[in-house]
């Protein structure tokens, strides 16, 4: 579809040259003898770009000017000008005006002015549609489980995702601290702003330093340049500090400083930088026996240690095992083109019975090389990992979640329940048919099992 443009001017002449022009590369162009008649049309239809001059009857182009930004805040006004009136446009430009173009109007000089607006358009909502994608993405309610363990995280990110303290992600590897701190990073007031992650245990030692907090030009041997650290370049923004008990010790003070005065001194500067980022800390070991140890200062923990986000392993959320394998399956199938359906029974056994040492990040790669390797509707024990084949040939592989039998069976009922609604994609009155069981029964089965109603 063409972009659509409203040429407003008192003077029939330059109405129709301004139209005719337009018309001829190739835009759809509709004429307005006044400033009243065009805020009609505005209001009636939906414009790109709106070319008014300045000095008409009934309403001024800068009455129009503020009706269009009130009543259409996506269309473009460019005002039209004499030179000795320059002043008005660009007063006109305060008030919300994108460009001015001078009488005798040059009609090159117009449409170059008038393409790179509709570019500057397209680009800043190509950005729009990319920053909601990128919410998306990372929006928590994107972190598949539906476990108490995992809805309790939830709360805590949604809470602590609007507010600018300070956060401390604990958990082992592969259970997804970057994405939670991207969540957060996202979900915030500083989402417009850059997300820098930093792996601490990855940075050479005599580095570290220039790293964090940046360096001046022949302060030490290499330093040819200045350089921001991470805690400048990220400004305005979010840092994740992964791995964060592998900073130097000596530097754990200058660090605590720089979080508390909210600036920093860059090797071998003399003026502190001030700046304006949010701190998010990361590790996979226990930071209380590195406290104890004297390997981790307890002063920066506790200013670390504002809300605390501990995430659990797959141990603590078996219950979330068939939903991030159904996820995952969906997220590979679409990128590799393949129908597959889900897993067999034999294949789910041998995953769930699985000491998933790896976490959440094991379980995606599986599922990925499975995905490679599966020629049929649905992965099988074959497609599986060779480790992992020897798992299905085990007696009594059915794994046990409840020291009772009562216990076991409730949650093998809540498996099969799971798995029959993912097949299903949440079609209760599908699911409830295969299972043989009416829909009311499913749903007080679901509440019985605590089950959500709304499948992530």
């Amino acid at each position: 579809m063409s972009d659509r443009i409203l040429v407003v001017d008192d003077e029939e002449i330059i109405r129709d040259s301004l139209t005719f022009i337009l018309r001829k590369e190739g835009y759809e162009v509709d004429e307005a003898k006044n400033g009243q008649e065009a805020f009609e049309k505005v209001s009636a239809i939906s414009y790109d770009i709106v070319i008014t001059d300045i000095e008409m009857p009934e309403m001024r182009g800068t009455e129009l000017l503020a009706k269009i930004a009130a009543r259409s805040p996506q269309t473009f006004v460019i005002i039209i000008t004499a030179y000795g009136s320059i002043e008005t446009a660009i007063d006109a430009l305060r008030k919300g005006a994108y460009d001015y173009i001078l009488k005798p109007i040059e009609f090159d000089n117009m449409l170059i002015r008038v393409k790179k607006l509709l570019d500057h358009r397209d680009l800043a909502l190509e950005n729009s549609l990319l920053r909601k994608e990128i919410n998306r993405q990372y929006d928590f309610h994107q972190i598949i489980g539906s476990s108490p363990a995992m809805q309790r995280v939830f709360d805590v990110i949604q809470k602590v995702a609007k507010s600018e303290g300070t956060v401390l992600i604990s958990g082992k590897s592969g259970t997804g601290k970057e994405l939670v701190a991207r969540a957060i990073h996202y979900n915030s007031k500083r989402q417009y702003k850059r997300f820098a992650a930093i792996n601490c245990g990855a940075i050479v030692e005599t580095l570290f330093e220039s790293e964090l907090f940046g360096h001046k030009k022949g302060s030490f041997t290499g330093a040819v340049s200045d350089k921001d650290g991470i805690l400048k370049v990220a400004e305005g923004g979010t840092i994740l500090l992964d791995e964060v008990t592998e900073i130097p010790f000596h530097l754990q003070v200058k660090l605590l400083r720089a979080l508390e005065q909210r600036e920093i001194f860059p090797i071998g500067g003399n003026d502190a930088i001030k700046i304006d980022v949010r701190l998010v800390a990361a590790t996979n070991k226990n930071i209380r026996e590195e406290v104890a140890a004297n390997r981790f200062r307890e002063d920066l923990f506790y200013r670390l240690n504002v809300v605390e986000i501990h995430l659990p392993s797959l141990t603590e959320r078996a219950d979330d095992l068939p939903l991030l394998i159904n996820h995952f399956i969906e997220l590979y199938r679409n990128q590799m083109g393949k129908n597959i359906k889900g897993v067999t029974n034999q294949a789910m056994n041998v995953l769930m019975h699985y000491q998933w040492k790896g976490e959440v990040r094991e379980l995606q790669n599986v599922i990925e090389r499975a995905i490679i390797f599966c020629d049929s509707d649905y992965i099988d024990v074959q497609h599986l990992p060779d480790y992992m084949h020897t798992l299905s040939n085990e007696p009594g592989l059915e794994p046990s979640f409840g020291a009772s039998l009562k216990d076991a069976t409730k949650n093998f009922m809540r498996r099969h329940i799971l798995q029959v609604l993912q097949r299903h994609v949440s079609d209760k009155e599908a699911a409830a048919k295969e299972l043989g069981i009416s829909l009311s029964s499913l749903y007080r089965k679901m509440d019985e099992l605590h089950i959500p109603v709304k499948q992530p």
